[in-house]
């Protein structure tokens, strides 16, 4: 059957979103597949169509029982018949959908992961080979994977019987490593690979350093405006989110989202955020997997995440309408700290994994004897087990007991792979730190990290559009501001690039959080760059620093030059606390032009000032595209404005615009003048 006509009358949808129909295409001809893409973009009609086209049952193995108790009961709404098979469904229901894949009657079977440890099960699936077979949240199957779990691992094992039904892999994050990895784990063959949909055009993004204690309040402050609401909010622990949900709630309806909570519990505030009675949750990593709800103008990190992938899976639930929405994620560096003791915990050392490998056998044991015996705590010797199965030298029965799958002249083999994915979590770590302080376009920065294109600056998120951010405002610099940060720049031109606590010592020490404001702003700027470095201290521990250096712009500005600054307003604690917006109407010009200017008020511009302004606007966007830069790198708000007020017709008349240096005017003079003249008529 056509695709496009069995998704008219099975979905009901008039035809297929951006990069879907090429993906059900090549299911449906019998090709493997890997699809990456973002939550919310479509990835389950990927599978559903082909199935269909094919006509055969369908596996479909996903880890959540939320997920595929939500994706059955869609598929069933649509007059398609699905079952599943988990630890919540009862085993004369799970008896009877065996009993219909096998003799034709499903479409589609879900199962856990879990189930292909039980004996005999696989084989008893590979009686009726399937259409396909779809593995979605793949990431999981991968050693790389930031949500690793033991049985995905061990899927690839498994699926050779069930060929030669073309494998599908879905997820909504997978790095180039990983992509690689859930290939190889599953023996697919020369699959096709579909890595699209991270560029979110709907979507801004904004980082803001926030020391812990303040975050909270300013929760509170910034989702008390309705328009804000719906929102997730992620908070770092159990206990932050109750707390945090407690204090919202006093002035909206919140709820906090954990799986330490019951489960009736966790489906009622899931209900009721769906249907809307709930306007905030506040939840760890557990919430959010299979919640489709379209509506989520806001989400916010209370701190940072552990990876970009979880970053780019959770920020994926905002904006699914296709209306603007925002994602504000704050962090400090006390954060890295708590991620750190979270890492030691986490992975512990390999020794402690040698000690529980050397007492496993090829018997199944209780863990309870086993931790016993090596005087262990036992949660600690629950990671080293699950770490030690990850590679392939442990392995559990149905009733959690635990055995040895190495041979003794193997004993040793699986230190290197855990060492490798240890590094690797590390790295994740530290990728998500250089986002977070990283000086250029947030949404290009999160593509460019999953293998897609990066293409354009986004023009909306904080660092390409400071002047529209909505949780920090921006500010040009004050007098004093102006007056430090070419003290900065100086600095580093006379003595090149050196650590931030040196160059904040040789500028004149201060307050290290108004330091860091100057900072960011010149290097939003383009003048400079901020990197994370490492040194190792005389005890042999490795210390991280930052580093600050010029650019090349910033090697050649001058003292004359003026400084396309914005700073986030109140940081510094000078006199950068106004909004652009508010400095923009009270921009000063000289005295050539403010006779012209001072009877101007943008809210009583003539209809051709206005025009002007969104001229001005689309060419500063054209501009600031091209080369890279956020839009006030161009021409800041308050210039801009001082070029509709002055509507200069001469290289001279520009020059009179306050911002606007002779640097400015010889690089874009000549485009202003045109502008101004074809918006005159």
């Amino acid at each position: 059957m056509d695709l496009v006509s069995l998704l008219r009358t099975t979905f009901g949808f008039a035809g297929f979103r951006e990069n879907q129909e090429a993906v059900c295409r090549a299911v449906a001809q019998g090709r493997d597949a890997l699809l990456v893409m973002p939550t919310g973009a479509g990835k389950s009609l990927c599978y559903q169509i082909p199935a269909l086209a094919r006509g055969g049952p369908a596996l479909v193995v996903s880890p959540l029982i939320a997920l595929m108790d939500d994706q059955s009961a869609r598929l069933t709404a649509h007059g398609l018949r699905a079952a599943r098979i988990h630890s919540g469904i009862p085993r004369e229901q799970a008896r009877q959908a065996c009993r219909e894949y096998l003799d034709g009657t499903l479409q589609f079977l879900f199962l856990a992961p879990e189930r292909l440890r039980v004996p005999g099960f696989p084989e008893m699936l590979a009686r009726r080979t399937p259409s396909l077979i779809a593995v979605d949240e793949a990431h999981c199957i991968s050693g790389w994977g930031h949500d690793f779990r033991p049985d995905y691992r061990t899927l690839g094992e498994w699926l050779p019987i069930l060929r030669p039904a073309p494998i599908l892999a879905l997820t909504a994050t997978a790095t180039p490593r990983v992509q690689a990895d859930i290939v190889a784990q599953l023996r697919m063959q020369e699959p096709a690979l579909f890595v699209h949909g991270f560029r979110r055009t709907n979507l801004a993004l904004e980082v803001v350093e926030m020391p812990k204690p303040e975050r909270n309040a300013f929760l509170g402050r910034y989702l008390a405006d309705a328009g804000t609401r719906p929102a997730i909010v992620y908070a770092p622990s159990r206990k932050a989110a109750e707390d945090l949900a407690a204090e919202l709630g006093r002035r909206f309806p919140a709820a906090a989202y954990h799986a330490g909570l019951d489960q009736a519990v966790r489906e009622r505030v899931q209900r009721s955020f769906l249907a809307g009675e709930l306007e905030v949750v506040v939840a760890t990593i557990a919430f959010g997997m299979g919640i489709d709800k379209a509506d989520i103008r806001t989400v916010m990190h209370a701190a940072l995440p552990g990876s970009v992938e979880a970053y780019s899976q959770e920020i994926g639930r905002a904006g699914r309408d296709g209306r603007p929405s925002r994602a504000i994620l704050l962090h400090s560096y006390a954060d890295r700290k708590m991620h750190e003791s979270f890492f030691e915990r986490d992975y512990p050392e390999a020794e402690a994994l040698a000690r529980v490998a050397r007492v496993l056998t090829e018997d199944f044991q209780p863990p309870e004897q086993l931790w016993s015996r090596l005087k262990m705590d036992p949660e600690v010797f629950g990671r080293a087990v699950d770490k030690l199965a990850a590679q392939g030298a442990a392995g559990f029965d149905m009733e959690g007991q635990v055995r040895g799958l190495l041979s003794s002249t193997e004993a040793g083999k699986w230190r290197a792979g855990y060492e490798s994915q240890r590094m690797h979590r590390r790295a994740q770590l530290e990728g998500m730190v250089a986002f977070a302080e990283a000086t250029q376009c947030r949404m290009s920065a999160m593509v460019r990290h999953f293998g897609d294109r990066a293409g354009a600056p986004c023009g909306q998120c904080d660092f390409c559009s400071p002047e529209t951010a909505t949780a920090v405002p921006f500010a040009e610099p004050g007098a004093e501001d102006v007056r430090a940060l070419r003290r900065i720049l100086r600095a580093l031109q006379e003595s090149g690039s050196r650590s931030v606590g040196k160059l904040q010592a040789e500028c004149g020490g201060g307050d290290r959080r108004a330091f860091d404001v100057l900072l960011d702003g010149l290097a939003r700027a383009g003048l400079l760059t901020l990197t994370t470095e490492m040194w190792t201290n005389p005890e042999g521990r490795e210390v991280s620093f930052r580093k600050a250096s010029l650019t090349h712009e910033g090697r050649s500005w001058s003292q004359q030059d003026p400084l396309p600054v914005l700073l986030r307003a109140g940081g510094s604690g000078t006199d950068s606390g106004r909004s652009t917006t508010t400095r923009a109407k009270k921009a000063r010009v000289p005295a050539e032009a403010k006779s012209k200017a001072a009877a101007v008020d943008e809210k009583t511009w003539t209809p051709e000032q206005t025009e002007l302004e969104n001229r001005l606007r689309t060419w500063r966007k054209q501009e600031a595209t091209a080369a890279g830069k956020p839009a006030f790198f161009v021409l800041t708000d308050a210039a801009l404005r001082g070029v509709v007020a002055a509507s200069p017709r001469t290289l001279a008349e520009v020059a009179t615009v306050h911002g606007i240096g002779p640097m400015k005017v010889e690089q874009y003079g000549a485009a202003i003048v045109s502008i101004c003249r074809g918006a005159a008529g």
